[in-house]
């Protein structure tokens, strides 16, 4: 018995066949090969075309199905994850408009400031909980204005996991967690916002109706099953963002828990049990994928635009050529927590939300020419990056977060050692670092909605946990942090 998950990126879509029992990767692959052409029409536009997505998605399920010499017929459940934010717009028939307006596509950013302005800050932040922004609605609301005869012909829009799950069932649907990261969902009022949909001057029945996000969404129909080469009716019981889906793939579904990429960005993923927002709207909270109005479950999402990519400057500008990630590492642990006084604040890369979208750049501090050497910048670097995670999870904890294990892949920043001891030891939280991706996650979490795992405990009974760091030096640590934090002034 087998699953099957799909993840839905920008850079390409993955695929992967999952054992139901011993929970075991059977096959995984990607498409394309490189990655995914992104068209720009205009500087801060950010296009892809949906059919690409299903005919990645087709190349990605052929080859698994190869692999694994699976029969289709035993794929019991399948599950999605995808890029959020993105727009697709299809008419009566279900045909796509004009591309998809994607993540990364700043053109709607007037026309969300606009809306918080008009609807209120305070209201947007305790309804909607975050500024319209440039997210799902305020894309929609570009296409208004800018293209009215591709807007006339809107019958529904979809998140781009949305437009997949059409593809592959026939219907149109979303779920809460999804408009939640459109910023159409009213947590006060537990219902999509017509407050914001009356501002936009949107009808309704534009939104998609909902499903659960863990539940039967719709069944693969036959002419989609010939095109993948699945079985017919092979029901879709599980979607997802990527970074609500990145946190289930990790088992993080609990108050207190937190999941982490570092990559060339960071982001920090922290779950709180109740309805909160930032008073100054530094971080967004969605609806976890578990959340309900009885019991909230909310998704806290910050990210840090300079994270690897200073790592990867220090590699260009401060060792010699041909100097390894890994030795890196062993140069930077030749001196103490702390870096002997060097601080780094790692904001070259743009504004940061978190700093309210100031663009500090990146800063070294308290570098002294006779005692400071490569090694002291290296470290700095890496600990610079971790303090940056920690201000984010102050203003979390801020919100109501109480933090008690981080858990990420052990990948990118979190191969350093350096790095994820700095961060237990500042955070006082444990480290865990697993083995699993967004689409073996979406597999899992396909096998939650189908009822094959009873609970959700039990899908990650198998997770493989590749280490564990317990939190140690913890006032060296909050130290350095400390003097960090002096150096980020407002």
């Amino acid at each position: 018995m087998y699953l099957l998950g799909y993840d839905i990126g920008s850079s390409s879509v993955k695929a992967s066949l999952v054992e139901a029992e011993t929970g075991k990767c059977a096959a995984s692959a990607f498409f394309p090969p490189q990655e995914a052409p992104i068209s720009s029409p205009q500087p801060g536009w950010a296009e892809q075309d949906p059919a690409d997505w299903w005919a990645y998605l087709k190349q990605a399920t052929a080859a698994v199905l190869s692999q694994s010499r699976c029969d289709a017929a035993d794929i019991k459940a399948i599950g999605i994850s995808y890029q959020m934010h993105g727009l697709v717009c299809v008419d009566k028939d279900l045909k796509v408009l004009r591309p998809s307006i994607i993540w990364c596509d700043s053109r709607a950013v007037p026309y969300g400031q606009r809306a918080y302005e008009a609807l209120g800050e305070a209201w947007c932040l305790e309804h909607l909980l975050n500024a319209p922004g440039n997210f799902t609605a305020a894309k929609l609301a570009w296409v208004k204005e800018n293209e009215p005869a591709v807007y006339e012909k809107v019958w529904k829009i979809m998140l781009p996991g949305d437009y997949i799950a059409m593809r592959l069932t026939g219907a149109a649907a979303t779920t809460v967690s999804g408009l939640s990261e459109g910023i159409f969902w009213d947590f006060v009022e537990n219902r999509p916002s017509q407050r914001l949909l009356d501002h936009f001057g949107f009808e309704p029945s534009v939104l998609s109706p909902l499903v659960p996000t863990f539940g039967e969404q719709g069944r693969v129909t036959a002419s989609a099953a010939r095109e993948l080469g699945l079985a017919a009716g092979t029901p879709v019981t599980y979607r997802a963002g990527d970074q609500p889906n990145n946190a289930l793939s990790l088992g993080v579904l609990r108050p207190g828990e937190i999941a982490s990429t570092a990559g060339t960005s960071g982001v920090v993923y922290g779950v709180i049990g109740q309805v909160a927002h930032d008073p100054l709207s530094r971080v967004n909270p969605f609806a976890h994928v578990n959340h309900t109005a009885a019991d909230p479950r909310l998704g806290v999402l910050l990210c840090i635009n300079g994270t690897g990519i200073l790592n990867a400057w220090m590699r260009r500008l401060v060792v010699q050529e041909g100097v390894s990630y890994a030795e890196m590492n062993v140069l930077a642990g030749e001196v103490p927590i702390g870096s002997d006084g060097v601080s780094v604040l790692p904001f070259g890369n743009g504004a940061e939300r978190m700093l309210e979208n100031r663009d500090t750049g990146c800063s070294i501090q308290g570098v002294s020419f006779n005692r400071h050497d490569r090694r002291h910048l290296l470290r700095a670097a890496q600990e610079g990056i971790v303090f940056s995670f920690q201000y984010g999870i102050e203003i979390m904890e801020q919100m109501g977060l109480r933090v008690d294990r981080i858990r990420a892949g052990k990948a990118n920043m979190f191969l350093s050692p350096i790095f994820r001891e700095t961060l237990a030891g500042v955070s006082g939280a444990t480290i865990e670092l697993c083995n699993t991706d967004g689409s073996v996650g979406a597999a899992r979490g396909a096998g939650i909605g189908a009822g094959i795992y009873h609970t959700p405990d039990e899908a990650f009974t198998t997770l493989e946990r590749l280490d564990v760091i317990e939190p140690s030096h913890g006032i060296e640590y909050r130290t350095a942090y400390e003097r960090w934090k002096s150096y980020l002034k407002p």
